[in-house]
């Protein structure tokens, strides 16, 4: 029988160790709030209630917040956004891995190049256009600028690369077409890409501020971001008020990410680099 190697174990231990110390440094923060929205009203953030603990703080939040509108606009925005890059990423890798073109990469060098420039930049066209389409102050607003995103199309395109050709050649012999092997072979292969494509794309949309800010200002477009903003500017001096408020609005992004981090980390590891 093999013996086992103390070195390794040793190295296994010390290793454990750093990475739960590394996850309390991580955690630290999030503990804090958390702690803190329980106490009493007015209370000063610590480590632990100094008053006893209370639910209080999360009826008042959500009644004085109206989270119940932002839920609902975030949760709208954010699943429109994500279904609509799903879409547009899903199409545009397929091409750009499987179809063979002139100029195809060169149009996934200027899709690349598009992730260095930041939406602050583009806001005033982006502003321009929508004023010129009547959309300012509508839903569209806060859809139609982030519908299309660049890393999911690169992403799809490198996940679509690890999958063997050979399966979709079996399709075609089937009579398939493009959009059938698409749909009925690529898609269920890629579920990894695709959930790691909702998760960042729902959370960003979900934790976002800019867009609600710059072109939205009725209030029943009020985003969760948005509404925790406006809460912070009233209740600026009563923390458990507000750390409350801060957990409500990231226990739904939280939850979401815990469900699907399996797929996630099969995602991110199973992407490859392939040209």
């Amino acid at each position: 029988m093999l013996q086992s190697n103390p070195n390794l174990k040793n190295g296994n231990l010390w290793s454990l160790v750093v990475l739960v110390l590394g996850a309390l440094v991580v955690l630290a923060p999030l503990i804090v709030v958390f702690l803190t929205s329980f106490a009493p009203s007015g209370a000063t953030p610590g480590i632990w209630p100094q008053k006893g603990w209370s639910l209080a703080n999360y009826h008042e939040a959500w009644e004085r917040g109206k989270f119940l509108l932002a839920f609902a606009n975030s949760t709208l925005v954010a699943i429109a956004v994500t279904a609509f890059q799903i879409i547009t990423s899903a199409l545009a890798g397929y091409a750009l891995a499987r179809l063979k073109f002139w100029g195809r990469q060169a149009i996934l060098l200027v899709i690349l190049a598009t992730l260095i420039i930041p939406f602050q930049l583009l806001v005033l066209p982006i502003f321009l256009v929508l004023k010129w389409g009547h959309m300012i102050n509508t839903y569209w607003a806060l859809i139609l600028p982030t519908a299309v995103n660049g890393f999911g199309i690169f992403l799809l395109r490198q996940y679509f690369q690890t999958i063997p050709v050979e399966l979709e050649e079996a399709a075609a012999i089937d009579g398939a077409n493009r959009l059938q092997i698409l749909w009925r072979v690529m898609l269920p292969l890629a579920r990894p890409a695709l959930v790691t494509l909702f998760l960042f794309t729902f959370i960003g949309e979900w934790n976002d501020l800019f867009k609600p800010l710059v072109f939205t200002t009725r209030p029943e477009l009020r985003t969760v971001q948005l509404a925790l903003a406006e809460f912070q500017e009233q209740f600026t001096n009563n923390w458990p008020l507000m750390m409350a408020a801060v957990t409500i609005t990231t226990v739904p992004v939280v939850v979401l990410f815990l469900i699907g981090q399996k797929q996630f980390i099969r995602g991110i590891a199973t992407t490859g680099m392939k040209n």
